[in-house]
């Protein structure tokens, strides 16, 4: 079938921008190569004839970064005096006069002078973004808000400009830029990060290797949440009923009784040997109504908790029931469920519930672990 000259024009024509876009580049420390990865794409991008700008992008006198961002063009930065000093910032409203498809801005966490349209940069990002446009920024793992106490921790640094977790969850993308530790120590040494006078100073404190092995860790298990969290939500779009056992999710069932912080402990263990997620399920029935009952059982939710596993309280009518709806949900993939050392009608009564919550769930694996009786 031949093509109208309209058809041909509308398939080489850019799309309509029907949304923006924000794709995050994401390290574990300075250095590991953020910006240059940024600027990497925006070149490529450019150069297939894409609309791109840089609204705001940090050299720090690197001249690999210098050399790349000269070859984009840039929106002039707005100038505020403050205190008697003059400073630049990005310009929001420029950049959204000048209407790019594309747009770069370094450091997502920066704090913006006072006198600016917003006190931080991802506020003027997500403007950016809520304008239809597609940003290209950037972020290291200790400027997230729940995780800078944990490398405060670990390094002995306070972060002090942090982004809210939640701003993660407009991102449409997020690219981890690794880089293994030895291979950015030796970046510093040759002074591609800071100063030379700083290098020896950084080695010892902020750079030092096991900082930089456990602030790699957090970024790389950062990443991999987001790809779960796509996951699943490309699977919950998709009516996926199945297991897509792609990482390991084990969920303990667990009761009032104090004999449930054995088989806690015990599903604590499994999931630390497979690097699993865990969750704890208490299924309310309306029988632990007493005092003794509920104190029994915060001391398991608790306990759990002190374990890593995301305690869930769960109503329903029947443990099995309750159970596989949580795990077709979450799309669990293995299930540990306690019992008691005992025969006759008792013994009777938990295979009738395992046989139930076969029945109602989705494929997964089973375990069944004995606890001795009181």
């Amino acid at each position: 079938m031949t093509k109208t000259p309209e058809q041909w024009l509308e398939e080489i024509s850019p799309p309509v921008r029907t949304k923006g876009i924000l794709k995050l580049f994401l390290g574990y420390a300075p250095g590991v190569g953020k910006t240059y990865s940024m600027l990497s794409e925006a070149i490529r991008r450019r150069s297939r004839g894409e609309d791109v700008v840089i609204g705001f992008v940090e050299t720090h006198g690197r001249k690999g970064i210098a050399d790349l961002a000269s070859q984009i063009e840039q929106v002039l930065r707005k100038r505020i005096e403050y205190k008697g000093t003059m400073f630049e910032e990005m310009d929001p409203d420029a950049i959204l006069a000048r209407n790019p498809g594309v747009v770069l801005v370094d450091e997502l966490a920066h704090t913006n002078i006072p006198g600016s349209k917003h006190r931080k940069r991802y506020e003027d990002v997500l403007d950016l973004v809520a304008a239809k446009m597609e940003v290209l920024s950037t972020v290291n793992v200790q400027h997230l808000e729940s995780i800078a106490p944990t490398v405060g921790a670990i390094t002995g640094i306070r972060v002090r400009e942090t982004v809210p977790d939640w701003v993660l969850e407009h991102a449409s993308e997020i690219v981890m830029v690794d880089l293994t530790p030895e291979a950015l120590q030796n970046r510093m040494r040759r002074g591609e990060v800071y100063h030379t006078e700083k290098v020896d100073q950084a080695l010892k404190n902020f750079f030092r290797k096991g900082n930089l092995i456990a602030l790699r860790e957090l970024a790389l298990r950062q990443v991999a949440e987001q790809v779960d969290r796509s996951l699943e939500s490309y699977m919950d779009q998709k009516d996926i009923q199945e297991i897509w056992a792609v990482r390991e999710r084990i969920a303990v069932c667990f009761s009032s009784s104090p004999r449930a912080q054995y088989l806690i402990a015990r599903a604590a263990r499994m999931a630390r040997r497979m690097d699993a997620e865990l969750y704890a399920l208490y299924v309310d029935l309306g029988q632990d109504s007493s005092a003794q009952d509920q104190k029994s059982l915060n001391a398991n939710l608790q306990f759990a908790e002190s374990l890593g596993a995301k305690v869930v309280k769960l109503k329903g009518k029947d443990v099995a029931s309750a159970t596989a709806q949580f795990v077709r949900e979450k799309h669990v993939t293995q299930v540990i469920f306690g019992r008691s050392a005992v025969e006759g009608w008792r013994k009777y009564l938990y295979m009738t519930a395992i046989h139930r919550f076969l029945r109602d769930a989705p494929a997964v694996d089973v375990h069944s672990v004995t606890q001795e009786t009181d």
